[in-house]
Order: structure tokens, then C-alpha cells, then sequence
């Protein structure tokens, strides 16, 4: 029952709860962190982020707990409903087989997904999609476009749909500049452990280099955190995810693209807080300020004024419907590989 547990007792092994909520009002909202933990410098990250700053503005703590195993998605979730969360926020695709039975079980909190749906809607579940491949496809922009030897790289986390998003919304990107370049695909490993293993990471990133290529975008995870590293260690380029990575690296991260999953888990609490929550499905992209490219004193001289301007053009063209990129997850293909 306690396989994969991190040690101590088991309530402590759950749950890393922060001090008791302020429950003035009866709200108590909770932040699920999956495989990674909450300080992956990535995607778990941003979803801290978003509750720090719920907690800051609004002066309510929040529960938290880190998934460290596959079994404790359920009782995690349980766990929290028994501690009077109102609202549950679950980073992590894999989230939803367990968000479902535990929903349907507890009508009364509320359940965020992010990634995936219900196979049948719930009235107190609802479903955050990120149109990472629009983000991705700037990065390959960015890539070909400041690439010297026409070979880019794309390291993956665990080799599933999502992942696959990111690496073929970067090779449409990277074909809208340059239809020659070569693309080298590499994929950390099938389990989620593919997520947090920076040394896997840096062995695909230094075998890229070694095959001359130039830049890697690595949507891995805290597995990336070795890309990146590999980067610096090779004086290359790699491109960081989810979170802003800049500042990892300085001068060896051409740019992030950001998930803004803060921002959808602190809208997610201020709405549960203040009623106007519903369930459903909600698709964030570049239009609505989803995702993007980061930009900061980090990386704004390797993004010259005049690529700049040429991923702005990329990205007014996506929002306005001009250029369409190809979500793999539709179909399960990519035109541009």
C-alpha cells in the first residue's frame, strides 16, 4: 500500500500541506502536484506559481500535495476532500482516471483537469487544454532561424501524444524557415519517470551535439534541467518549457516556452472563490495568452530585434487564423516530420 512512498507516516508521505487554510469563508482550495514535484523548474512549477500568488492576493493558504507513484493518485485526492478542499487543481494528464472516480463521489468539491476530459461530463469537473503547439511552433522559428548548422533537436519526456505536440508544433515551425533542416527526435523513455531524470536528459542532449546539431528544444520536464545544463557545458543553445528557463542557463536558452498554467490555476481558484466556476471544457492558446515565448534580460540578446520581429509576424498570423498548426493529438500525425 505504501509503495513508492518517500518515508515517514503516511498522511506526511500524501500530503505536504501547508499551514491550515483560512477558512473564514469555507473555501479551501488544494494543488495536486504529479510525477517531478512542485519545483521541476517546469510545468509542476508554473502550477505553484499560480497558488503562491492566490495566496499572496487573497491571504488563503492552500493544501498541496506531490504524487510520487501511480497508486497514490486516489488516495491523494481522497485525502484532500477528507481535509475539506473545495477545490482540487490536478497538473498531469495522467490525473484523470483517478479525478473521475473521486468526482463522482464527492459532488460537492470541484475538479480541475488539465490536458485531458471526462469521458462523460461532470458537473463539477473541468478540463484546461493548452495549445502547446502553437508555443512550439515559434520555438522552431526561433530555432531555424538562428541555427548555424541547419541540425535542430527535440528531446521528449515520456513518449506519449502530448509530448508528441510539442515536438511536431517545433518542426512545422522550423519548416515554415527552412524545409532543409534536419530534426533529431529523442524521447527520455515511456514511464513517467521519463519527467524526472536530468542525467537521461543530458546524455540524449550531448549525443544531439555530438551530431551536430545546434539548438534543442526539451520538453521533458525536470529531465530538461540536463539538456539545458548540456547546453551551457557544449556552449550550444537549448530551448526550456512550461516554466521560464532563462535564467537556468544565461545566454544558453534561446527562450522558453511557457505554459501559463499559474495562470489557469489561480483563475481557477479566484473564480471557485468568487462563483462564477463552471465545469466544462476551456482551450487556451496564443490568443488568449495560454502560451508563448518568453522574453527577458536572459535571452534578449540572443532574440535579435530582427527575429523578434519575425516571430511576432508568426504569431499575429496563428492568432488571426493565417497559419494553422497541426495539433498531432487530432490525428496522431505530423505533416512536418
Amino acid at each position: 500500500m505504501a509503495v513508492g512512498f518517500r518515508g515517514g507516516v503516511l498522511a506526511a508521505l500524501i500530503l505536504a500541506l501547508q499551514a491550515a487554510p483560512a477558512l473564514a469563508d469555507g473555501f479551501v482550495p488544494a494543488v495536486v502536484f504529479d510525477n517531478g514535484g512542485k519545483f521541476d523548474k517546469s510545468f509542476n512549477e508554473a502550477a505553484y506559481d499560480g497558488a503562491e500568488r492566490f495566496k499572496k492576493e487573497t491571504g488563503i493558504a492552500y493544501l498541496e500535495a506531490e504524487i510520487s507513484a501511480e497508486g497514490q493518485r486516489e488516495l491523494v485526492l481522497r485525502s484532500l476532500v477528507r481535509r475539506g478542499a473545495t477545490i482540487i487543481f490536478s497538473t498531469g494528464s495522467d490525473q484523470r482516471a483517478a479525478v473521475i472516480k473521486v468526482a463522482g463521489d464527492s459532488p460537492q468539491v470541484k475538479f480541475v483537469l488539465v490536458n485531458v476530459e471526462p469521458d462523460t461530463p461532470l458537473p463539477n469537473v473541468s478540463a484546461i487544454f493548452f495549445r502547446e503547439e502553437e508555443a512550439s511552433y515559434l520555438a522552431g522559428v526561433a530555432a531555424a532561424s538562428a541555427s548555424k548548422t541547419g541540425k535542430l533537436g527535440f528531446i521528449g519526456g515520456m513518449d506519449i501524444p502530448l509530448i508528441r505536440r510539442f515536438s511536431c508544433g517545433y518542426a512545422q515551425g522550423i519548416r515554415a524557415v527552412s524545409a532543409g533542416d534536419e530534426i533529431i527526435v529523442n524521447m527520455a523513455g515511456t514511464t513517467a519517470a521519463a519527467y524526472h531524470d536530468p542525467t537521461r536528459g543530458a546524455e540524449l542532449a550531448l549525443g544531439q551535439f555530438d551530431r551536430g546539431v545546434d539548438i534543442i528544444f526539451a520538453a521533458a520536464g525536470n529531465t530538461g534541467t540536463g539538456v539545458l545544463q548540456a547546453a551551457e557545458d557544449k556552449d550550444k543553445l537549448a530551448i526550456g518549457v512550461d516554466s521560464n528557463q532563462d535564467s537556468l542557463h544565461p545566454g544558453h536558452v534561446l527562450t522558453s516556452v511557457l505554459k501559463r498554467l499559474d495562470n489557469a490555476v489561480y483563475t481557477s481558484f479566484k473564480s471557485a472563490q468568487d462563483g462564477s466556476w463552471q465545469p466544462g471544457t476551456v482551450s487556451l492558446g496564443l490568443k488568449e495568452g495560454g502560451v508563448g515565448l518568453s522574453v527577458d534580460e536572459y535571452n534578449k540578446a540572443l532574440l535579435t530585434p530582427a527575429l523578434q520581429k519575425t516571430l511576432d509576424e508568426a504569431r499575429d498570423k496563428i492568432v488571426a487564423g493565417t497559419i494553422k498548426v497541426h495539433n498531432y493529438v487530432d490525428d496522431k500525425t505530423c505533416p512536418a516530420q
